[in-house]
């Protein structure tokens, strides 16, 4: 058991306020509504005092009882329970099994002296179903055995609507709209009188001690079930809360969200709806009551009333933060959603995601700190501004006030200790390059970026010199500096280049270095940042004018100054592929790359990239075939990328691409450029007798057909079955292709046509999977045809159905009825009736469809 203070008990009226120096007077029951406070005893008197709630700044509210005026209601018997209809005016008073109407002011009964007798006990239904404002709905527990009546309760008069028998003597009821939550003598029930339906829900003893029904919310309960247990239980049955574990000897309950409160003989204990655990208990003895009314949670002894005030849901939070009790205090903060405005639990709880955030950083729990901090926004200044030296000299940055944590700077959290302060900096530098490119760096690029550079530079991290040739923000003079006192001279002379290119100075250096000329003891890749730089300079005549040196050095490499450029960047600049393309003409390697870069990686849709780069392809492939004597050589991976682009692309020149593979040997290719002109027999004749490549032929029909209708393809399996048994029977291997043909692809075939076209002397064996595939693809489409037309008669008789209860109902119409287009009254019996009710004249509905702007009713007539 975790405790927290949630509660504070408060007294409300003192015994001598009550009862003076009478000893014999007991409280049996109270009411309250607002500020009137009621309260029944045992002498039969009913006492109405006014309550005024007095804040504290320092400590929880304190409350003073001023006694109004207290009146005997005429019996010898006890007031057993009191129940406020403010909308009426009303007190409901039930004492010798009569439920009495008396006056909330002065307590007077109604002169009518309407009243129910015959009840035990009673409950009013705070959802009500009837719908009129000027009455209560009354549910009471009646002396005839095993029964319930439910009542309408007006100013001055009651009347019954149901009475309701039950399997078991009732003995407590709750009501929340056609439902009655029910404890009988064996177990508790759900029923709904308005349909008579009923469903156990679970056993209990009601000899060993009195149950508990409390209507807790909209359509759910709260329920003493066995083994101490708080049960909940919706109308429909079942529980969509972990029960509570309470005392085996509670005598009342209540719920102030998110607690629920028990009482038994000597403690008043607090358990959370969240994590069902016990997180208070008060003593108290000789409670007997525990009601909730409007939020407001009373208990009382026989001589007095006392109030449980709250504390404030964020100070029991910041109480739970202060003991390290994270997990505890988020589910507390969760659960207050729905008790404080939006705007304002927002701001709350976004501050208490960050507080948590540097409770579990504290506590080197870096990952479950650093989803806190993104899901709390935190300003990541609030992070850095822990590490020493970090925030750069221009940062006007303040902590949050009040603080988010207790910490001074890291050396206090750490104590000194080494290790967590290496792990602090590991954890900050991976947070930092995370959050740097995300929408949390927004406004604080400068503070993020000089802080990594920082933190790089004095753990000789190899992300410095990445940090320096993408864009950044780091401070000049900040980061000169710090690169300076750790010895980064490289990345200083770098990292000066980057931010003084405009004051002149040379490039060139960094070409010099690189091509040995200058001594420097500089990375290895230097090249590549070089390349990257150039890829991101907005200098286009810095890029032009050294694209010749990073391509001769490495034309796989120096291309990526132009793949990886953003197109957009390219054609706002003078980097349009048009002038990329005439610069790499003189490095095949490079130019094959670009063009990849823009047929497939972007996608473009200029033919002349297109037919450029097919015939780039076919050149590498003729110069391969002539250097290994070209039969017999499988396909190499330039030789797929142009089957592979022939087949996807639609733009290039087929003709032209046709006259450059005249005569070179490559039958495939030739193949997917008739597919590409339709000429279908033809490409297909080429796969079947040059290349005898019967896989392909099947391929060629699948890939041509892509996208295209069944029909199309059924063409191009039908032209390709033809071909095959053109040859003739005595052309065995043909005559196989075939039959595998149709065995593998039934169901592209019309078997119909088929079966005109095959030999007399092929077996029905021979081709029994193809008959049988298809069989099963033309009884598969008779069924789904059956389906798809029962499913339409089904829609349609619904449609129907629908159509002739519009019929069936009966309009009254009459000159107060108003036109809903026009606003006019009907003059004659015509009219358009919309499927939302409303009614239109007849000329108003015509003008309706022939205006499509006209305010229109409903959305079909």
């Amino acid at each position: 058991m975790m405790n927290i203070k949630a509660f504070t008990l408060v007294s409300a009226v003192e015994r001598e306020l009550l009862m003076g120096d009478k000893e014999r007077i007991n409280i049996e029951c109270v009411e309250c509504c607002g500020r009137d406070l009621y309260v029944g005893t045992n002498d039969c008197f009913v006492y109405h005092f006014l309550l005024e709630e007095r804040p504290v700044p320092a400590g929880p509210a304190t409350f003073t009882a001023t006694k109004q005026l207290h009146r005997h209601l005429g019996f010898k018997k006890p007031v057993n329970e009191l129940r406020a209809a403010s909308a009426l005016n009303r007190l409901l008073v039930l004492c010798d099994n009569s439920i009495s109407l008396v006056n909330m002011l002065n307590l007077e009964p109604v002169p009518s002296g309407a009243r129910i007798k015959g009840a035990a006990t009673f409950a009013l239904n705070e959802n009500p179903v009837s719908g009129d404002p000027f009455c209560v709905e009354v549910c009471i527990i009646s002396v005839k055995r095993r029964t319930i009546q439910m009542f309408l309760v007006y100013e001055d008069r009651v009347q019954i609507v149901k009475e309701v028998s039950t399997s078991e003597q009732p003995l407590a009821v709750a009501v929340d709209g056609h439902f009655l939550c029910l404890a009988l003598t064996t177990q508790y029930i759900i029923h709904n009188y308005s349909t008579g339906v009923s469903q156990d829900l679970f056993p209990y003893c009601s000899e060993e001690r009195p149950p508990i029904v409390k209507r807790i919310g909209r359509q759910e309960f709260l329920l003493a079930g066995p083994g101490g247990l708080g049960m909940f239980a919706t109308v429909a049955g079942i529980s969509q809360r972990a029960p509570v574990h309470w005392s085996e000897n509670v005598i009342g309950a209540a719920v102030s969200f998110p607690y629920v409160i028990a009482l038994d003989d000597e403690f008043i204990t607090v358990h959370s709806m969240l994590d069902q655990q016990q997180k208070q208990a008060l003593p108290f003895k000789e409670g007997h009551i525990l009601q909730d009314f409007e939020g407001r949670v009373i208990v009382a002894t026989s001589k007095g009333v006392y109030i449980l005030v709250p504390l404030p849901l964020e100070k029991q939070i910041q109480d739970l933060l202060a003991s390290r009790r994270v997990e505890e205090a988020l589910v507390l903060a969760k659960g207050a959603r729905r008790n404080i405005p939006k705007d304002k639990f927002q701001v709350m709880y976004r501050r208490i995601l960050q507080q948590a955030g540097f409770i579990q950083f504290a506590q080197l729990q870096f990952l479950e700190a650093k989803e806190l901090f993104r899901s709390g926004q935190l300003d990541v200044r609030e992070l850095i501004s822990l590490y020493p030296f970090l925030l750069p000299t221009s940062s006007s940055f303040t902590r949050s006030h009040p603080p988010l944590h207790e910490y001074a700077d890291l050396n206090q959290l750490t104590q000194g200790d080494q290790e967590k302060m290496a792990k602090c900096k590991r954890f900050l530098m991976s947070y930092l390059n995370e959050v740097r490119s995300t929408e949390v760096a927004n406004g604080y690029k400068e503070d993020i970026d000089t802080a990594l550079l920082k933190l790089y530079a004095e753990a000789d991290h190899d992300s410095l010199l990445d940090l320096l040739v993408t864009e950044n923000f780091c401070l000049l003079t900040d980061s000169a500096a710090w690169l300076e006192k750790h010895k980064k001279y490289v990345p200083l002379r770098f990292f000066s280049f980057l931010f003084l290119f405009f004051f002149l100075i040379p490039f060139q250096l960094w070409v010099n270095i690189v091509n040995g000329d200058v001594q420097d003891s500089t990375r290895s890749d230097l090249y590549e940042y070089i390349v990257d730089f150039l890829t991101y300079c907005l200098d286009e005549e810095l890029v032009w004018a050294y694209a010749d040196w990073v391509l001769q050095k490495s034309e796989e490499v120096g291309v990526q100054v132009f793949t990886k450029r953003p197109l957009d960047e390219q054609q706002k600049n003078s980097f349009n592929p048009d002038d990329i393309i005439n610069c790499l003409k003189k490095y095949p390697k490079a130019l094959v790359k670009y063009l990849e870069h823009l047929v497939i990686d972007k996608r473009l849709q200029k033919e002349e990239y297109h037919t450029h780069l097919a015939v780039l392809y076919l050149e590498e492939v003729l110069q391969q075939r002539a250097s290994t004597s070209g039969k017999g050589a499988e396909a190499s991976e330039t030789q797929a990328k142009l089957r592979r682009l022939l087949q996807k692309s639609d733009l290039y020149r087929v003709h032209f691409l046709l006259e450059r593979l005249r005569g070179a040997g490559l039958p495939m290719e030739s193949a997917i450029l008739h597919g590409k002109l339709g000429e279908h027999e033809k490409a297909l004749h080429i796969l079947v007798h040059e290349l005898r490549d019967f896989a392909a032929a099947e391929d060629y029909c699948l890939w041509c057909s892509e996208g295209r209708d069944p029909p199309h393809r059924q063409h191009l399996f039908h032209t390709l079955l033809a071909i095959y048994l053109r040859a003739g029977p005595a052309a065995h291997e043909l005559a196989v292709a075939a039959v595998d043909l149709l065995n593998h692809h039934a169901t592209e075939f019309d078997a119909a046509q088929v079966l005109q076209m095959l030999p007399d002397t092929w077996s029905v064996q021979l081709l029994c999977p193809f008959l049988m595939g298809a069989m099963r693809d033309s009884v598969h489409a008779k069924r789904t045809m059956q389906v798809a037309l029962g499913l339409a008669r089904s829609e349609n008789l619904i449609y129907t159905y629908d159509k002739m209860k519009l019929k069936g109902s009966s309009i009254r119409l009459s000159d107060k009825k108003l036109c809903q287009i026009c606003q006019n009254p009907f003059c004659e019996p015509v009219f358009v009736r919309y499927p939302n009710g409303g009614l239109v004249h007849t000329h108003c509905a015509a003008s309706r469809h022939t205006n499509p702007s006209s305010s229109s009713p409903g959305t079909r007539t």
